[in-house]
């Protein structure tokens, strides 16, 4: 393959992120206001999403093992991804509570299902020169899809307004083009021995035979994933410093039109000077920002720091997974990149929940700076305990 090669499969794997991101991008910024509008409190969508989170964190280790396991990856992203299409119509047929927990349960079982067979099949497709590259072109695709359907969902509700069920059917075309489009990939041959599938509760159990750098690695990106809180609290700092509704979507456009610009020049540029120079640099990026929110009150001041936050996302989204599956047997990538995914999941969820309760009872101010403080600990740790590359 050649050096900076992108190949036919990851256009495709890539071309459906996009579809499905712009699918669920389309209903992201609209449901707490859809759930809201039908009769339910905030308690129910944190609840709502907090469970839903953690069921996809859990699948995406669980799926990972399994996939290892009998050396397949490709049935594991078809279905995930026509899971995930199928939940979009699902939300225009009732706002019963069960119903709507059904609808979201599927969907992140879908992304839970995908997320690390798909990963272990952009590392196949991929050299040690262009890893990073591969991964980086991945979330630039993935994310022109987050900038899309913000904007559909936005132009749509202005002509229609109010019109949230034909919105959620309307999410489903882009949904099935992505699954459509999963029937034009192939997947490698490989000569690895199939094992026994894991059980359910061995879900976690990577960390006991993973490398030792593997380790060190992954236990320095959950400590920053536990005080790396939700995007929400983002676009709640701006409502509260009273930027109209208008503005905080289109930030967050703003923020993922640099995040999908700048993920693959990244992503190449941590191929050539090494992947732990430009996470580390995106770690800064990110504790300049989340000062920076900390004490903005103005929109000039929200964009420049949401666009230093899209170079921190541009340069350690796609460059950790390409680091992690670089420290990994290529046997066991599903299960390498599915534990860490499925441990910030949950660690996600941990530093959102804390984060909400430090936000009511005590300020944004003790949510943002800390944050900041322990990632610049994160890269400095980081910078000592591994090579150059």
């Amino acid at each position: 393959m050649p050096k900076h090669f992108i190949s036919r499969t990851v256009w495709f794997i890539s071309l459906v992120s996009l579809f499905t991101d712009m699918a669920g991008e389309m209903l992201y910024p609209v449901m707490p206001v859809y759930l809201k509008t039908v009769g339910y409190s905030i308690v129910f969508i944190g609840v709502l999403e907090g469970c839903t989170e953690a069921v996809a964190g859990l699948g995406k280790s669980y799926f990972g093992r399994w996939s290892d396991a009998v050396n397949k990856r490709l049935p594991f992203v078809q279905l995930g991804y026509l899971l995930s299409a199928l939940s979009k119509p699902m939300l225009a047929v009732s706002t019963q509570w069960w119903w709507i927990f059904t609808s979201r349960f599927i969907d992140r079982t879908g992304k839970g299902m995908r997320t690390a067979p798909r990963d272990a099949m952009l590392n196949a497709e991929s050299t040690e020169s262009n890893k990073a590259s591969v991964f980086g072109f991945h979330r630039m695709m993935d994310t022109f899809g987050a900038v899309l359907g913000p904007l559909i969902a936005l132009l749509f509700l202005y002509f229609y307004p109010g019109n949230y069920k034909a919105l959620f059917l309307l999410a489903f075309i882009p949904g099935i083009l992505a699954v459509l489009t999963t029937l034009l990939l192939r997947e490698r041959k490989s000569t690895v021995i199939k094992k026994a599938v894991p059980a359910f509760h061995e879900t976690f159990t990577y960390w006991k035979q993973s490398p030792i750098l593997y380790k060190k690695l992954i236990t320095a990106l959950i400590l920053f994933a536990v005080i790396n809180s939700s995007d929400v609290f983002l676009l709640l700092k701006m409502k509260e410093a009273g930027i109209a509704d208008i503005a905080v979507i289109g930030t967050y456009i703003f923020y993922n039109l640099v995040y999908a610009l700048a993920a693959y020049p990244l992503g190449k540029l941590a191929d050539k000077v090494g992947k732990k120079t430009v996470f580390i640099s995106g770690l800064f990026f990110y504790a300049i920002a989340y000062t920076g929110f900390a004490f903005a009150h103005s929109m000039p001041l929200f964009i420049l720091f949401f666009a230093g936050y899209g170079l921190y996302a541009a340069a350690t989204e796609g460059v950790a997974k390409a680091w992690i599956s670089t420290l990994a047997p290529a046997a066991e990538n599903a299960s390498a990149i599915g534990f860490y995914t499925g441990l910030q999941s949950v660690a996600a969820l941990t530093a959102s929940t804390v984060a909400g309760i430090v936000w009511v009872y005590g300020s944004p101010l003790y949510v943002f700076v800390p944050a900041a403080i322990v990632a610049l600990l994160v890269a400095l740790w980081l910078r000592g305990i591994f090579p150059q590359k």
